[in-house]
């Protein structure tokens, strides 16, 4: 993959954000011109101001409902690559903030779609939906592409309705001999340094014992696709590089999550993470809860096992240990952009290794 994205012009859509951050810096440790487009940083810490990404990338700081800014930088740098990532991804500010987040999700997505039509040169094109988007009816085995979509709360709807959105475009605009080709990823939960969004757990955990206070659990008993934010990655990076290199799986759909064995509720992730802090507290709020939310969810990867020979690498330990890791050092002050290209370098030698790749 290496030789795929190598100066090549790569667009990630949602750069200032957790996952684009980390794509951001694995591109460009693989040779890539990144150019982002995402608005500014909403929290404090920000990963991508730790890594002084706006220095690092093409950085351009814009809303994706702006269709006709989107359009003007989609033209005028003429991507190879895009990573749409850019969304409003947070169940409860959906519940409170329903049409910002349709409009975020839904129609960003329909802007970028409209600017891809006018691009001459080739460009493979990955865009990131989420597990949400199929219709939950919390049934134990995996949910697989072809399951039904849906949402009964916005956030879920707003990814649905991207994803429909997504299919009307690719069947009416781009065809299998164009020159754009699209490819879908839904992805589990993702964990990792970097992260410092409101009402997460991995946030909410680490803000709390940073400051000595216990950890107020609201939903300990619901189980999720727990996964370290670079196995994703490595999926929408293996699916771009299948894409460029033939079109038979352009405009299908594919899962990213751990193993169905791999599935843990909230308190087995937080029990896991207290290893590696002292003086830990956790209770658990028994209050009536502020919005609905699916106690369990899981993903069935089969077919980018099948198509992508892509599976998660990272026992679940080992993700939490990353994890844990890397905020340990940002509060021990340690260079948090060194931090982050050794948690890369690291990943990938676990991969060399897991697959038999020489690293030479």
């Amino acid at each position: 993959m290496r030789n795929i994205f190598k100066n090549k012009n790569v667009l990630i859509t949602g750069h200032t954000g957790f996952k684009g951050t980390w794509l951001s810096m694995w591109l460009r440790s693989i040779g890539a011109n990144v150019i982002g487009a995402a608005l500014q940083p909403v929290t404090n810490p920000s990963h991508f101001e730790l890594l002084s990404l706006d220095e690092l990338t093409d950085s351009n700081i814009l809303d994706l409902r702006d269709h006709e800014k989107l359009n003007e930088l989609v033209i005028k740098k003429k991507p190879e690559f895009v990573f749409h990532l850019a969304a409003q991804p947070l169940v409860g500010e959906a519940y409170d903030k329903p049409r910002d987040t349709f409009e975020i999700n839904a129609i960003g997505t329909l802007n970028l779609l409209e600017s891809l039509k006018k691009l001459n040169n080739e460009c493979v094109v990955i865009i990131i939906t989420s597990d949400k988007c199929y219709e939950n009816v919390e049934w134990v085995w995996g949910y697989r592409e072809t399951d039904r979509l849906g949402g009964s709360d916005p956030y879920s709807a707003s990814k649905a309705a991207a994803e429909i959105i997504i299919k009307s475009y690719i069947v009416s605009y781009f065809p299998k001999d164009g020159n754009i080709k699209i490819g879908i990823g839904r992805a589990g939960n993702v964990i990792g340094g970097g992260d410092w969004s409101e009402k997460r757990i991995i946030p909410d955990a680490i803000r709390s014992w940073s400051h000595k206070r216990p950890l107020i659990l609201k939903n300990p008993s619901s189980t999720r696709p727990w996964q370290h934010v670079l196995e994703p990655l490595g999926g929408y990076l293996r699916l771009a590089y299948i894409l460029k290199m033939e079109n038979k799986l352009h405009g299908e759909a594919f899962n990213f999550g751990p193993a169905s064995s791999e599935n843990f509720t909230v308190l087995e992730v937080i029990s896991e993470m207290s290893k590696d802090w002292d003086n830990v507290e956790w209770e658990v709020n028994k209050s009536k809860k502020e919005f609905s939310e699916s106690g369990l969810l899981k993903l069935n990867c089969d077919k980018a096992l099948y198509h992508l020979n892509w599976k998660p690498i990272l026992e679940f330990s080992k993700t939490i240990k990353l994890t844990s890791d890397w905020y340990k050092e940002f509060y021990n002050g340690f260079d948090i952009l060194k931090t982050t290209e050794r948690q890369i370098s690291e990943y990938n030698e676990i991969f060399m290794k897991k697959y038999n790749y020489e690293t030479s």
